[in-house]
């Protein structure tokens, strides 16, 4: 590589950096200093939490985040015992259609979400479970992509442990539960982090399945600010937007190593 490549690539990195860090810096900038500071930015501007404040009281945040941790966990939850199950099917056992079916698994990969929302929604409403936490969760027990990266990384761990295994007796759930979950731990918690990035920011379905404050998820509650009467303040929006988000960013700068890391051990590029 070239002293001019590198330069090209760098100043790249910084441009994208700067695209994504200023949206970041001025959502923070408005959040925490009075209303009257929103277009500018002055050296000593007084501090407030008076925005947090407002965005908490503006609507019942406590809830939202009730139903929203609710929500990802148990999606999070389920996924991860079927996408065990089913990834280590995949993985060690020979059976017939094995491969067609792991083809249709990785063909739902490339279906969108959003083409499923009218045949979703007119399967939750024939259950009856319109309105509630589990018709938003019920689309996303399962994936394919979690079944697909877990495999992978089942299909690494060495034969001679499961024969080894058996030898000591032990059944084929123990040995999946003994020797190979174990082994996974970190595609587990790159695949937890991106799960619940994705149903913690999903925001249509949402929307769509639910009517009332009891279920609606924490994206969906932030809405309320845009629909507002008393006119945009970008302060207080600004500041429920961090309440928001400020989960998620915590949590991938907790792990963001093991995050990238784990996805290098499964060969995803």
């Amino acid at each position: 590589m070239t002293g001019f490549d590198r330069i090209l690539m760098t100043t790249g990195a910084v441009v994208l950096a700067l695209i994504w860090v200023l949206p970041l810096a001025y959502a923070v900038w408005t959040a925490f200093h009075p209303s009257e500071y929103e277009a500018r930015f002055v050296l000593g501007a007084p501090l407030t939490l008076e925005n947090f404040v407002k965005a908490w009281n503006a609507a019942p945040f406590a809830r939202y985040f009730l139903n929203t941790f609710i929500l990802v966990t148990g999606i999070v939850v389920c996924q991860f015992v079927l996408c065990t199950l089913a990834a280590y099917g995949f993985a060690r056992y020979r059976f017939p259609g094995r491969d067609i079916l792991f083809s249709l698994v990785l063909l739902q990969l490339l279906v969108m979400p959003d083409i499923l929302i009218v045949e979703n929604y007119r399967t939750i409403g024939a259950l009856g479970l319109v309105d509630t936490i589990a018709a938003i969760a019920l689309p996303y027990v399962a994936s394919g992509f979690g079944v697909f990266l877990i495999r992978q990384t089942f299909m690494t761990v060495p034969r001679e442990l499961d024969e080894a295994a058996r030898i000591e007796g032990a059944g084929p759930l123990t040995i999946l539960w003994r020797v190979y979950v174990p082994l996974a731990k970190p595609i587990y918690l790159a695949y937890g982090l991106v799960s619940v990035s994705h149903h913690w920011n999903n925001f249509l379905w949402p929307l769509i399945v639910t009517n009332s404050v009891e279920t609606r998820p924490v994206t969906v509650g932030l809405s309320i600010f845009s629909t507002t009467d008393s006119g945009v303040e970008w302060s207080v929006i600004n500041a429920a937007t961090l309440m928001t988000s400020g989960p998620l960013l915590i949590a991938f700068l907790l792990f963001q190593r093991q995050f990238v890391q784990s996805f290098m051990r499964a060969g995803i590029k």
